[in-house]
């Protein structure tokens, strides 16, 4: 049974990025990691996220520039997640 039950939560996983794909997500998993990034791609047992990074330096042109960027995409078992929120309101 507890097979069963970790198979329907990884499917629910499964869906709930496949809906949020494209968008920029926080990803909680089992051993206490934040994951902060664009979900790029979903597959039957990952999820891969381009992690967000802040950028800031002197570019060109007048002042002082500040935004955020998106790092190497990395894969995270579905199986180790144990929580996704929806990231839009993270950047405020």
């Amino acid at each position: 049974m507890i097979i069963k039950e970790g198979f329907l939560l990884s499917q629910h996983y499964y869906q709930l990025c496949c809906r949020y794909n494209g968008k920029v997500v926080r990803i909680n998993d089992r051993h206490g990691r934040v994951h902060v990034g664009r979900i790029c791609q979903v597959t039957q047992s990952k999820v891969f996220i381009e992690p967000v990074i802040q950028r800031g330096g002197y570019g060109f042109g007048f002042g002082y520039r500040y935004g955020y960027g998106f790092g190497a995409p990395y894969g995270l078992g579905l199986g180790l997640i144990t929580g996704i929120a929806l990231g839009g309101l993270l950047f405020w």
